[in-house]
């Protein structure tokens, strides 16, 4: 069984960054999560979807694990650790496991007949391969794996390592409270899909953010104003921030990853091939998105949101 662990907060997914010739820049990752540290993030992933982890090798995934544990110092690290096969997801875990991550997150693959129960035995074999928690992450537009709640709350319920239940299938505000209303032990659910029903499944009882929204610190300052009761902040901050995430959220990387190399957080904005990089067109619109939505701001410091927001 594996150990607890408190997934409560915000847990930033991270890009990989990539110089011109697509090599791994672990300069940038190290600088990357130092910054999810210096903002107070109760923990980063790396190697997720928005982490280009499909286009990655073993040893570049051994690298930017080593980086982002080394980088993190007590901040807890949670790494993606997803395979087409079972074998394969736990050869990756416990490559994980051993290279210092606090805990892995899980997808299962798609295969051509649905069976309930073989995912299910999925996430089991997993967790009983490991030490360290499991995150279940629930993603159909990248797996086309459709769980039911029903299997969900099999999952949390049979399977001990899984500490953590990251919600992406729409609609998730629905999920989350079936979720919540249904687990015969309660496990935090955690909202990803860049936060776009963000408030709405803060309102139906998530625990926070695991997704990979580039101003993590809204996503902080959300999550407390949540925690208080405070549900006029939380919505303020929502509707500002909103049409940055929705222009953020459209599909692939390179948005995100541009935004994070204009904070300096990274060094550029590659997009490994195949995956494709911005537009001129589409980069001067998100200059206008961020001049809109952030007029005046040095998006090179942590955003100052008041009370709640980061020291």
């Amino acid at each position: 069984m594996a150990p607890s662990k408190n997934f409560r907060g915000v847990f930033p997914i991270l890009a990989t960054p990539f110089r011109d010739d697509e090599t791994v820049d672990l300069s940038s990752m190290h600088r990357l999560v130092s910054f999810m540290g210096r903002i107070g993030a109760d923990g980063v992933t790396v190697l997720g979807v928005l982490g280009e982890s499909n286009r990655l090798t073993d040893r570049e995934r051994e690298q930017i694990i080593a980086t982002a544990v080394e980088a993190a110092g007590d901040m807890p690290v949670i790494v993606g650790a997803s395979h087409a096969g079972t074998s394969g997801t736990i050869d990756l875990s416990q490559m994980a496991q051993s290279l210092g991550a606090a805990a892995v997150m899980v997808a299962p693959s798609y295969e051509p007949i649905p069976n309930d129960d073989r995912v299910l035995d999925y996430f089991t074999r997993v967790g009983q391969a490991i030490g360290i928690p499991l995150v279940a992450q629930d993603h159909p537009a990248s797996t086309q794996v459709h769980m039911p709640v029903s299997l969900l709350l099999r999952i949390i319920e049979q399977v001990p390592a899984v500490a953590c239940l990251k919600e992406e299938g729409v609609p998730t505000p629905t999920r989350v409270a079936a979720l919540r209303r249904g687990m015969a032990r309660q496990v935090p659910v955690l909202t990803g899909l860049g936060a776009l029903y963000g408030l709405f499944d803060l309102e139906q009882g998530s625990a926070g953010f695991n997704t990979g929204f580039a101003f993590p610190e809204v996503l902080m300052a959300m999550t407390h104003a949540a925690e208080a009761g405070d549900w006029a902040t939380a919505r303020d901050l929502y509707a500002r921030f909103l049409p940055l995430i929705v222009f953020e959220q459209q599909p692939g990387v390179a948005i995100r990853k541009e935004i994070l190399r204009r904070r300096g957080l990274i060094e550029g904005a590659r997009v490994r091939h195949p995956g494709a990089g911005l537009t001129t067109e589409v980069a001067d619109q998100l200059t206008r998105v961020l001049d809109w939505v952030l007029p005046g701001v040095d998006l090179t410091q942590p955003l100052q949101l008041g009370a709640a927001a980061v020291k």
